[in-house]
């Protein structure tokens, strides 16, 4: 039985609270295994559990994805923003983030599927791109797929350029979580605010389950939560 729960809220700080509560409340369920995100989605869900009296120290976190070639010290990889932005305040008993620094794609591709083979993940966290990508999962991508090497486009790559002192520093590839890696979670919350997201918001949602639009699939998740704000909701239909 596939199960939807569309929550709106009134912007991106209630949005976190509430994203916070899903997380509690799946704890308290015997929650063990969380899946977490990087981006400026999560950010204040990851504020509102950092400043909770949530404790995640008998838990597991297994992230969505990382750049290739950037150490866990460097400031603009996903391992160092989760520590930022959650660890630092709420350590996890182990937290796997995708081995950047290891060039060996099939070797970090066949670790990483079998971590999540190994710790089942109870609940995981998305954003949503406004092309629809969910991970570093850009339309086209297979939903059968598992962890794999991901060259990013060059509009992704344009993007970050200017988080990095040259071109080349930027990276070219990343690793993530493959799309049916994401449907074997238990528990699946969709978080997307602002009036930019609304339109892909729609198609996700609302339109039909097409690798076009890879966070279509999420429609056949059988306990999907969607926590949007009311710009991110304004064109579905309700």
């Amino acid at each position: 039985m596939i199960k939807m729960r569309i929550i709106i809220v009134k912007n991106i700080e209630a949005g976190g609270k509430k994203g916070a509560q899903i997380f509690s409340e799946a704890l308290a369920n015997g929650a063990k295994v969380f899946g977490l995100a990087t981006g400026s989605t999560p950010v204040t869900t990851y504020q509102a559990l950092a400043a909770s009296d949530i404790d995640f120290s008998n838990s597991v976190s297994i992230n969505l994805d990382e750049y290739v070639g950037l150490t866990p010290d460097n400031s603009q990889s996903y391992h160092y923003f989760m520590q930022k932005n959650l660890f630092d305040f709420k350590p996890f008993k182990k937290s796997y983030v995708p081995d950047g620094n290891n060039l060996d794609a099939a070797e970090v591709i066949d670790q990483y599927n079998h971590i999540i083979e190994t710790n089942p993940i109870d609940l995981q966290i998305l954003g949503i791109g406004q092309n629809g990508h969910i991970g570093f999962n850009e339309p086209g991508t297979p939903f059968d797929s598992e962890t794999h090497e991901v060259a990013l486009s060059q509009s992704t790559i344009n993007a970050n350029s200017r988080f990095f002192s040259s071109p080349e520093e930027v990276p070219q590839k990343a690793y993530s979580m493959g799309i049916a890696s994401i449907m074997g979670a238990k528990q699946i919350l969709l978080e997307a605010f602002g009036e930019k997201k609304a339109q892909i918001i729609k198609d996700a949602l609302q339109g039909p389950v097409t690798e076009d639009v890879p966070a279509s699939v999420l429609q056949q998740h059988p306990d999907l939560t969607v926590i949007l704000d009311e710009a991110a909701a304004s064109q579905l239909e309700l």
